[in-house]
């Protein structure tokens, strides 16, 4: 797995994490800069612990099933990132029919939340369970790492660098997301949901094709 498939990868999996910090941007328009960057670092961090804790634990049954982990490689990636990235699309659909609209017929302006959904204050108890939901989904890319990794083609970072750039990824793309939520509110989110599930598939299907190459 190269860079630009692990750059894709890390941009794919933020979009959970920036969907939910746009939410936060819009619920607190006057959040300070801290607050701002202490949102993106738990969706960094978390971002970045789930793949590793899910490369680590694959590894172990690697090393006893080597030989027949290399044949299915492919497979397994494909699958997993295919189950992913078809949940994010039926989730992102999901909540895109939810979503309260506000005189659709006239402006066609979507709040891209459930009516019955309450604004809330955002608390440091809050953020650690949205940064775990948004990134619980990555401890299976860490399996994908590591079919990654024992593949012929290799893992081009090495997992600490592949894992940190997606990290980083997250952290970057979530601050950005809190301030367009802030300025225009998250009727953006659910698209960025339909982003990233298309975006899994398609380097689900590349590692899958490559296996045959």
């Amino acid at each position: 797995m190269g860079i630009i498939e692990i750059l894709l990868l890390g941009v794919a999996l933020s979009m959970d994490a920036c969907a939910i910090a746009m939410t936060d941007g819009m619920a607190n328009p006057r959040m300070r800069v801290g607050r701002v960057l202490l949102i993106a670092l738990f969706f960094g961090v978390f971002q970045m612990l789930m793949p590793l804790i899910g490369y680590f634990i694959t590894g172990v049954v690697a090393d006893v099933f080597l030989d027949t982990f290399e044949k299915i490689s492919g497979w397994v990636a494909f699958i997993l990132l295919a189950f992913l990235g078809v949940k994010m699309l039926l989730e992102s659909i999901k909540e895109m029919r939810a979503c309260r609209c506000v005189d659709s017929e006239t402006t066609g302006v979507c709040t891209g939340l459930p009516a019955t959904k309450p604004v809330e204050s955002l608390s440091i108890p809050k953020l650690i369970i949205q940064a775990i939901a948004t990134s619980i989904d990555a401890l299976a890319v860490g399996v994908t790492l590591q079919m990654a990794a024992i593949s012929q083609t290799g893992l081009t970072l090495g997992v600490w660098g592949a894992t940190g750039l997606i990290g980083a990824i997250t952290f970057a793309l979530s601050v950005g997301a809190v301030y367009i939520g802030k300025a225009v509110g998250d009727k953006l989110a659910s698209k960025a949901g339909l982003l990233g599930g298309t975006v899994l598939l398609a380097i689900g299907i590349k590692i899958l094709v490559e296996s045959f190459l």
